[in-house]
Protein backbone atom coordinates (compact mmCIF):
# COMPACT_ATOMS: atom_id res chain seq x y z
CA UNK A 1 0.00 0.00 0.00
CA UNK A 2 0.72 3.84 -0.17
CA UNK A 3 0.49 5.84 3.28
CA UNK A 4 -1.64 9.23 2.62
CA UNK A 5 0.27 12.32 3.66
CA UNK A 6 -0.69 13.50 7.44
CA UNK A 7 -1.60 17.40 6.56
CA UNK A 8 -3.91 15.85 3.26
CA UNK A 9 -5.50 13.45 5.15
CA UNK A 10 -5.44 15.45 8.44
CA UNK A 11 -7.72 18.24 6.26
CA UNK A 12 -10.02 16.59 3.74
CA UNK A 13 -9.97 12.61 4.63
CA UNK A 14 -10.18 12.05 8.00
CA UNK A 15 -13.76 11.01 9.39
CA UNK A 16 -14.80 9.70 6.11
CA UNK A 17 -16.41 6.41 5.67
CA UNK A 18 -13.78 4.20 6.04
CA UNK A 19 -15.75 1.19 3.56
CA UNK A 20 -16.22 3.61 1.27
CA UNK A 21 -13.07 2.87 -1.31
CA UNK A 22 -11.21 5.78 -3.25
CA UNK A 23 -11.95 5.51 -7.09
CA UNK A 24 -8.99 6.48 -9.28
CA UNK A 25 -8.88 7.75 -12.71
CA UNK A 26 -6.10 8.90 -14.97
CA UNK A 27 -5.55 10.50 -18.40
CA UNK A 28 -3.92 6.82 -19.51
CA UNK A 29 -7.17 5.33 -19.57
CA UNK A 30 -11.01 5.18 -19.26
CA UNK A 31 -10.73 2.53 -16.91
CA UNK A 32 -11.75 3.42 -12.70
CA UNK A 33 -9.53 1.52 -10.44
CA UNK A 34 -11.44 1.07 -6.62
CA UNK A 35 -8.81 1.20 -4.04
CA UNK A 36 -9.23 1.00 -0.09
CA UNK A 37 -8.68 2.88 2.61
CA UNK A 38 -7.05 1.57 5.94
CA UNK A 39 -6.78 4.23 8.10
CA UNK A 40 -3.95 6.06 6.19
CA UNK A 41 -3.06 3.54 4.14
CA UNK A 42 -4.11 3.17 0.39
CA UNK A 43 -4.19 -1.24 0.17
CA UNK A 44 -6.32 -3.49 -1.68
CA UNK A 45 -6.40 -2.38 -5.46
CA UNK A 46 -3.70 -0.18 -5.29
CA UNK A 47 -1.00 -2.63 -6.36
CA UNK A 48 -3.05 -3.07 -9.46
CA UNK A 49 -3.48 0.98 -10.07
CA UNK A 50 0.66 0.87 -10.14
CA UNK A 51 1.22 -2.09 -12.61
CA UNK A 52 -1.43 -0.46 -14.89
CA UNK A 53 0.42 2.47 -14.71
CA UNK A 54 3.97 0.75 -14.75
CA UNK A 55 4.98 2.93 -12.12
CA UNK A 56 8.16 2.30 -10.16
CA UNK A 57 10.36 3.03 -7.19
CA UNK A 58 11.11 7.01 -7.63
CA UNK A 59 7.92 7.94 -9.22
CA UNK A 60 5.91 10.47 -8.14
CA UNK A 61 2.04 10.31 -7.79
CA UNK A 62 -0.11 13.96 -7.50
CA UNK A 63 -3.73 13.11 -6.70
CA UNK A 64 -6.41 15.78 -6.95
CA UNK A 65 -9.22 15.47 -4.70
CA UNK A 66 -12.84 15.56 -7.32
CA UNK A 67 -15.14 14.83 -4.44
CA UNK A 68 -16.91 11.77 -3.12
CA UNK A 69 -13.72 9.87 -2.77
CA UNK A 70 -13.01 10.53 -6.59
CA UNK A 71 -9.54 11.52 -7.59
CA UNK A 72 -7.74 12.60 -10.50
CA UNK A 73 -3.95 10.74 -10.37
CA UNK A 74 -1.16 12.34 -12.01
CA UNK A 75 2.06 10.20 -12.19
CA UNK A 76 5.34 12.08 -12.75
CA UNK A 77 8.83 10.25 -13.08
CA UNK A 78 11.64 11.12 -10.83
CA UNK A 79 12.71 13.86 -12.80
CA UNK A 80 8.95 15.10 -12.06
CA UNK A 81 8.60 15.03 -15.65
CA UNK A 82 4.86 13.69 -16.90
CA UNK A 83 5.06 9.98 -17.34
CA UNK A 84 4.02 9.70 -21.04
CA UNK A 85 1.36 6.99 -22.38
CA UNK A 86 2.33 5.96 -25.87
CA UNK A 87 -1.20 4.48 -26.80
CA UNK A 88 -4.10 6.79 -25.71
CA UNK A 89 -2.60 9.66 -27.21
CA UNK A 90 -2.08 10.00 -31.07
CA UNK A 91 -1.70 13.26 -33.34
CA UNK A 92 -2.74 13.17 -37.29
CA UNK A 93 -3.05 15.17 -39.75
CA UNK A 94 -6.65 15.75 -40.62
CA UNK A 95 -6.28 16.69 -44.44
CA UNK A 96 -5.35 12.69 -44.96
CA UNK A 97 -5.49 10.77 -42.05
CA UNK A 98 -5.47 7.37 -43.94
CA UNK A 99 -2.01 8.12 -45.46
CA UNK A 100 -0.36 10.41 -42.73
CA UNK A 101 1.85 8.99 -40.04
CA UNK A 102 0.94 8.82 -36.45
CA UNK A 103 2.76 10.75 -33.68
CA UNK A 104 2.83 9.23 -30.09
CA UNK A 105 4.42 10.57 -27.00
CA UNK A 106 7.09 8.34 -26.34
CA UNK A 107 9.54 10.27 -24.00
CA UNK A 108 10.36 13.38 -21.93
CA UNK A 109 13.90 14.49 -20.38
CA UNK A 110 14.66 17.07 -18.74
CA UNK A 111 17.34 19.91 -20.42
CA UNK A 112 19.54 22.66 -18.89
CA UNK A 113 20.95 25.14 -20.58
CA UNK A 114 24.43 25.17 -19.31
CA UNK A 115 27.58 27.59 -20.23
CA UNK A 116 28.96 24.39 -21.44
CA UNK A 117 26.55 23.16 -24.18
CA UNK A 118 26.57 27.04 -25.35
CA UNK A 119 29.89 26.95 -25.89
CA UNK A 120 30.32 23.92 -27.79
CA UNK A 121 26.53 24.20 -29.67
CA UNK A 122 26.48 20.55 -28.33
CA UNK A 123 23.60 19.18 -25.77
CA UNK A 124 23.60 15.26 -24.62
CA UNK A 125 20.27 13.65 -24.11
CA UNK A 126 20.27 11.71 -21.14
CA UNK A 127 21.27 7.74 -21.52
CA UNK A 128 17.72 6.96 -21.13
CA UNK A 129 16.77 8.11 -24.11
CA UNK A 130 18.55 5.30 -25.81
CA UNK A 131 15.19 3.60 -25.18
CA UNK A 132 12.96 5.68 -26.58
CA UNK A 133 11.20 4.42 -30.07
CA UNK A 134 11.14 7.77 -31.85
CA UNK A 135 14.98 7.98 -31.89
CA UNK A 136 17.57 5.79 -33.13
CA UNK A 137 21.45 6.03 -33.85
CA UNK A 138 20.34 6.53 -38.12
CA UNK A 139 18.56 10.22 -36.87
CA UNK A 140 20.58 12.91 -38.72
CA UNK A 141 18.43 15.86 -37.69
CA UNK A 142 15.74 16.76 -35.16
CA UNK A 143 13.69 19.25 -34.95
CA UNK A 144 12.88 21.93 -31.80
CA UNK A 145 10.05 23.23 -31.64
CA UNK A 146 9.14 26.00 -29.06
CA UNK A 147 5.44 26.68 -27.22
CA UNK A 148 4.44 29.18 -30.25
CA UNK A 149 4.71 26.06 -32.77
CA UNK A 150 8.05 27.47 -34.54
CA UNK A 151 11.07 24.74 -34.95
CA UNK A 152 14.68 24.87 -35.63
CA UNK A 153 16.68 21.82 -37.30
CA UNK A 154 19.75 20.51 -35.45
CA UNK A 155 22.01 17.92 -35.95
CA UNK A 156 21.17 14.54 -34.22
CA UNK A 157 23.64 11.78 -33.67
CA UNK A 158 25.27 9.41 -31.09
CA UNK A 159 28.66 9.36 -29.30
CA UNK A 160 30.41 5.78 -28.74
CA UNK A 161 32.50 7.01 -26.11
CA UNK A 162 29.57 8.77 -24.11
CA UNK A 163 26.95 6.51 -25.31
CA UNK A 164 24.37 8.58 -25.12
CA UNK A 165 22.63 10.70 -28.09
CA UNK A 166 23.41 14.59 -28.47
CA UNK A 167 22.36 17.69 -30.19
CA UNK A 168 24.69 20.03 -32.28
CA UNK A 169 24.86 22.44 -34.87
CA UNK A 170 21.37 24.12 -34.42
CA UNK A 171 20.96 24.33 -30.35
CA UNK A 172 22.84 27.51 -29.74
CA UNK A 173 20.31 29.05 -32.54
CA UNK A 174 17.59 27.76 -30.54
CA UNK A 175 18.70 28.99 -27.82
CA UNK A 176 19.82 32.18 -28.85
CA UNK A 177 16.42 32.63 -30.30
CA UNK A 178 15.03 31.80 -27.44
CA UNK A 179 16.53 34.29 -25.17
CA UNK A 180 17.47 31.62 -22.86
CA UNK A 181 20.22 32.65 -20.23
CA UNK A 182 22.94 29.95 -18.08
CA UNK A 183 20.46 27.68 -16.06
CA UNK A 184 17.03 27.70 -18.05
CA UNK A 185 15.58 24.54 -17.70
CA UNK A 186 13.19 22.70 -20.90
CA UNK A 187 11.27 19.43 -20.66
CA UNK A 188 11.27 17.74 -24.08
CA UNK A 189 8.90 15.53 -25.33
CA UNK A 190 10.04 13.46 -28.16
CA UNK A 191 7.28 13.08 -30.42
CA UNK A 192 7.88 10.31 -33.62
CA UNK A 193 7.02 7.66 -35.38
CA UNK A 194 10.65 5.90 -35.25
CA UNK A 195 10.87 6.76 -39.07
CA UNK A 196 10.59 10.42 -39.74
CA UNK A 197 12.25 13.29 -38.10
CA UNK A 198 11.44 13.50 -34.73
CA UNK A 199 10.49 16.64 -32.54
CA UNK A 200 11.45 17.58 -29.60
CA UNK A 201 8.58 19.71 -28.44
CA UNK A 202 9.06 22.41 -25.29
CA UNK A 203 5.92 21.80 -23.38
CA UNK A 204 5.92 20.83 -19.36
CA UNK A 205 2.36 19.02 -19.95
CA UNK A 206 0.92 16.48 -22.52
CA UNK A 207 -2.14 19.01 -23.23
CA UNK A 208 -0.15 21.87 -24.03
CA UNK A 209 2.35 19.61 -26.08
CA UNK A 210 -0.79 18.28 -28.01
CA UNK A 211 -1.44 22.30 -28.87
CA UNK A 212 1.84 23.36 -29.72
CA UNK A 213 1.63 20.62 -32.50
CA UNK A 214 -1.09 21.73 -33.80
CA UNK A 215 0.66 24.75 -33.99
CA UNK A 216 3.51 23.10 -35.40
CA UNK A 217 1.76 21.73 -38.15
CA UNK A 218 -0.03 24.74 -39.24
CA UNK A 219 3.10 26.72 -39.88
CA UNK A 220 4.55 23.85 -41.81
CA UNK A 221 1.53 22.21 -43.93
CA UNK A 222 -0.68 25.41 -43.72
CA UNK A 223 -3.84 23.10 -42.86
CA UNK A 224 -4.70 22.67 -38.97
CA UNK A 225 -4.22 18.86 -37.07
CA UNK A 226 -6.45 17.28 -34.94
CA UNK A 227 -6.10 15.32 -32.26
CA UNK A 228 -7.68 11.93 -31.30
CA UNK A 229 -7.62 11.35 -27.64
CA UNK A 230 -8.88 7.53 -27.78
Amino acid sequence: GVAIPLDFYSKHIQGAEINKPWKLRSDASDQIWEVIREGRTLTKGWKEFTEAHDLRIGDIVIFKHEGDMVFHVTPFGPSCCDIQYTHPHIVKEEADADDAPTFSYDYCFLAEVTATNQKDDKMFLPVEAMRCGALNQQCKEVKLVNKEGKSWTARFGFSESDGAYYINRGWRKFCRDNRCTIGDLFVFNVVGDGTTTPLLCVCPERKECTELLIKHFSRIDGSIASTSRN
